[in-house]
């Protein structure tokens, strides 16, 4: 690991192991070997991914006291965004990663392996379908997602899947004023109430990030998610 990460991981308050230390980097050298025969990410540069992926991941401390969370699902997770630096970083969560193409989460379980997680399961599915399922809906204390779909979106995806007084946390980048606005008849809905919105540049760069802090206030009413397609193409509003 190198020193620029590791005074990266100070200025956010996050302490590594050096076993810790250890699978951030195997992470790395899997990711960047994996992507060379199916496309994980753009950023392949050592010093970048410890900025654009793991940093950038471990920034929601922002925003929420990370030891007080048990369980937490990470919608479309891609190459293990943000769910799986922060299952490294903070090894007593009980962690869910899901996405829909299923050679991410063949990578996912062979890092897994790879790293002797426990504790962290991988699904292969959509969103709409799984929140449906008993074991899932209003099941996590937390919910997070750095997809790129539109707020509005991305809530119906996510918020049956966060218990009462849980959180959904959204990972944002530049100005997110009239997303915002946007999507507040749509989180009323499915019973939410945005709590807090954190911006803030990733540290020494000039990318902004915005995280949208989401209390789930209310049980989200049975008919939502609507049926897999649905909440992309007509968001509700």
């Amino acid at each position: 690991m190198s020193k620029i990460f590791e005074r990266k991981l100070n200025e956010l308050g996050v302490e590594l192991t050096d076993n810790m230390k250890r699978q951030f980097d195997i992470y790395y050298e899997m990711l960047t070997e994996w992507n060379k025969v199916m496309n994980l990410t753009g950023i392949t540069e050592y010093e970048e991914v410890n900025e654009k992926h793991f940093i950038d991941s471990l920034s929601i401390v922002k925003v929420i006291d990370m030891s007080k969370i048990d369980k937490i699902i990470d919608i479309g997770t891609g190459a293990g965004f943000p769910g799986m630096p922060l299952k490294i970083a903070f090894p007593h969560l009980k962690v869910t990663l899901l996405d829909s193409l299923n050679k991410r989460i063949k990578f996912l379980d062979a890092v897994i392996d790879e790293l002797k997680l426990e504790e962290i399961e991988t699904i292969h599915g959509r969103a709409e379908d799984y929140a449906r399922k008993e074991q899932y809906r209003e099941n996590y204390d937390l919910c997070v997602s750095r997809a790129v779909s539109n707020l509005s979106t991305l809530s119906e995806y996510c918020l049956p899947y966060v218990k009462k007084e849980g959180v959904f946390i959204s990972y944002k980048s530049g100005d997110i004023e009239e997303e915002l606005l946007k999507s507040k008849k749509a989180i009323q809905i499915l019973g939410g109430r945005v709590e807090d919105v954190v911006k803030f540049s990733l540290p020494e760069t000039d990318i902004h990030r915005s995280f949208v802090k989401i209390r789930k206030t209310s049980a989200t009413k049975n008919k939502y998610p609507r049926k897999a397609g649905l909440p992309a193409k007509e968001p509700l509003s």
